[in-house]
C-alpha cells in the first residue's frame, strides 16, 4: 500500500494556517476555505492529498497547498509508463490505470482506494489515433458520501496523466454494494479487520 505515498512525518502534527487556504469538507466534499491562523491537525498525507481536523471537522487540502500548513509540497509519484517497446498495449495501459488508481486515498482511512475494494473494473479500449480509452467503475464505501465526485474526478485526472490515453470515463456504481470483504487482506490487516 503505497510506500511512495506515505505520510511519516506530519500525521499528528498540529499546523498554524500560515494564509487562507481552499479545502474540502469530509466527508461532505463541500469547497470550503480554512482561515489563516486556524489550527489545524493532520490526519493523514497521502496520494496528493493532505486530510487536517480544524475545529472539529475533517477537510481534505490539496498537496499544491501544503505551504499554507508550513509544509513543502511534495511531488507525486512519477506516472507509471504505458508503452512496451514504444507500443501501447491495453495490458500496459490497464496495468498503469491501475496503478495511478492505487495513489487514491479515501481521506477518512489511510488505504488507497483499489485496496480498499472500490474499484471494480478498469477497462482499455483501444481508439482510432492508436491511443486509449479507460473505463473505471468504481462504488463507495456508503453510498451517501459526498466525496464520491471528489474522488472519481481525482481518478479521472490521474487515469488522463497517464500517456497514452485520451479518454477516460469513472462511474459510480452502487451494486454490488460494497462491504468490508472487498477489502484486500493487507487493507484489513491496516484497519484491525484481520
Amino acid at each position: 500500500m503505497g510506500a511512495a505515498h506515505d505520510n511519516t512525518g506530519t500525521k499528528g502534527e498540529v499546523r498554524l494556517l500560515g494564509r487562507d487556504c481552499a479545502a474540502l469538507s469530509v466527508p461532505w466534499g463541500r469547497a470550503e476555505t480554512l482561515a489563516a491562523g486556524s489550527l489545524a491537525t493532520v490526519t493523514q498525507r497521502l496520494g496528493g492529498a493532505i486530510t487536517v481536523l480544524c475545529d472539529g471537522n475533517l477537510y481534505r487540502i490539496a498537496e499544491a497547498d501544503a505551504d499554507a500548513l508550513g509544509l513543502d509540497p511534495r511531488s507525486q509519484a512519477a506516472v507509471p509508463p504505458a508503452a512496451e517497446n514504444g507500443n501501447y498495449s491495453a495490458e500496459a495501459v490497464e496495468a498503469a490505470a491501475w496503478a495511478q488508481m492505487g495513489s487514491c486515498y479515501d481521506p477518512e482511512i489511510p488505504i488507497d482506494i483499489v485496496e480498499l475494494g472500490l474499484v471494480y473494473a478498469c477497462t482499455a479500449t483501444p481508439l482510432d489515433n492508436g491511443h486509449y480509452r479507460v473505463a473505471v467503475r468504481m462504488t463507495l464505501t456508503a453510498p451517501g458520501c459526498g466525496m464520491g465526485d471528489v474522488l472519481a474526478n481525482e481518478v479521472n485526472d490521474k487515469l488522463l496523466a497517464i500517456p497514452g490515453v485520451d479518454e477516460a470515463e469513472v462511474e459510480l456504481v452502487w451494486e454490488p454494494r460494497w462491504n468490508r470483504e472487498m477489502m484486500s487482506e493487507a487493507a484489513r490487516l491496516e484497519t484491525g479487520l484481520l
